[in-house]
């Protein structure tokens, strides 16, 4: 009864209205990638989280798992968005390239060229190499001798509900959320509530909804949206002596998400 309240609320916190939908009742997610890794592990927390919420709206979320050598096997015809976490950027591109009709999550790799060089249908939940660089610098315009280093996520954040997510992610994996973790989860949470919230699987619209209209917190207290980039704007955790020491953008030298990384395309590669 308590869960069913819950979900209640959160749905109307959504802005959903139950009575309307009408639309497909389920939802083909694919991950992409190797099993053994927290990226998988992130996107099987986010999927048992949309379940929780699906069940009680009537949808259904399925999450299929496949190897890059077995990803010629499979009907991609029935995605709607892929996860990939890839450890090389050229194959990593190859495959968004290939699954050119499918929404596709980059949870795994920090490379600056993916979001220099956009394509049309591919999102970065996990930050750039300049993303997390800028976030260092501007720490270190404050305290020149710090060692501290920028990080998407921590398993010692407590605030905007993250205390809660690292308690659920830890009960259920064993494990700490980590970046590549936390950039899954984020994926698959972002996806399906904005499933949600559109009344439509439908890849096109829900394309359009993500690069124009999402607004998300993911547990981090600000509401982030992508770049033309691609890449979701996002604070960042700056973590010393394995602890948490501030948030960046950093008090004092910015108050803006921009602030840090790659705000536009060098090259667009329409899909």
């Amino acid at each position: 009864m308590i869960i069913n309240k819950l979900l209640k609320i959160f749905a109307l916190i959504l802005g959903l209205q139950m009575h309307s939908i009408s639309w497909a009742n389920e939802m083909n997610l694919l991950f992409i990638g190797a099993v053994n890794t927290s990226s998988f592990l992130g996107a099987k927390q986010g999927l048992t989280e949309a379940e929780l919420m699906g069940e009680f709206l009537g949808l259904h979320y399925n999450l299929d798992n496949v190897s890059i050598n077995d990803l010629n096997n499979i009907d991609a015809s029935k995605y709607t968005v892929a996860l990939l976490a890839i450890n090389d950027p050229i194959t990593f591109t190859n495959v968004a390239k290939t699954l050119k009709q499918i929404i596709i999550f980059n949870t795994a790799l920090t490379n600056d060229s993916l979001r220099e060089n956009c394509i049309n249908n591919v999102f970065h939940t996990i930050p750039s190499e300049k993303m997390l660089q800028d976030a260092e610098q501007q720490y270190r315009q404050k305290y020149p001798e710090s060692i501290a280093i920028a990080q998407a996520w921590h398993h010692d954040f407590v605030k905007f509900a993250a205390r809660d997510l690292n308690k659920r992610y830890k009960a259920s994996t064993g494990k700490n959320m980590d970046d590549a973790a936390w950039a899954a989860w984020a994926a698959v949470k972002l996806v399906t509530d904005s499933t949600a919230r559109l009344n439509s699987t439908d890849p096109k619209k829900l394309l359009d909804y993500l690069k124009t209209s999402l607004l998300f917190d993911g547990q981090k207290g600000s509401d982030m949206n992508f770049r033309e980039t691609g890449q979701l704007r996002q604070p960042l955790l700056l973590i010393e002596d394995s602890k948490i020491v501030t948030e960046a953008p950093v008090r004092g030298v910015s108050n803006s998400l921009d602030s840090m990384g790659i705000l536009s395309c060098k090259t667009k590669n329409a899909q």
